[in-house]
């Protein structure tokens, strides 16, 4: 696997951080605390897996199974923050939001599991192939 670059090192020393001093600001408060580690660990392994997904062959069967987990990733990151949010609001809003958190999820599940992408890989198959001089006449 290639080494990190600098400005996602300091991305990770800047959440890294952040997150700590949530942490400490959450004086104690077992919710906040339990909140704050799990965004943290859901972030890290949402960057792995993305990180995995981008170096992983586009026709390794891997793919399906990292994209599914990017997937959940991103869900639980959505509920919980959605759910924080929502906490703070009076009903109308609340309901928005948990209808804005469920389009979301729901169109992230569309896009990733149903909508086929193979005419625009066909197309950019066909564009690279042009680049690089391999079109037959």
């Amino acid at each position: 696997m290639a080494e990190l670059s600098w400005l996602t090192a300091l991305g990770f020393v800047f959440l890294t951080f952040n997150s700590g001093m949530a942490v400490y600001r959450s004086n104690g408060d077992a919710g906040s605390v339990i909140f704050v580690a799990v965004s943290y660990l859901d972030l890290v392994a949402l960057f792995a897996c993305l990180r995995l997904y981008e170096r992983l062959d586009r026709h390794s069967p891997r793919r399906e199974r990292i994209k599914a987990a990017v997937w959940a990733l991103t869900t639980l990151l959505t509920v919980m923050f959605t759910y924080k949010v929502a906490e703070v609001m009076p009903l109308a809003v609340k309901l928005l939001v948990w209808a804005m958190a469920a389009a979301t999820t729901c169109g992230g599940f569309y896009v990733f599991f149903v909508h086929d992408d193979k005419p625009y890989q066909q197309l950019q198959d066909a564009s690279a192939a042009a680049e690089r001089g391999d079109v037959a006449n």
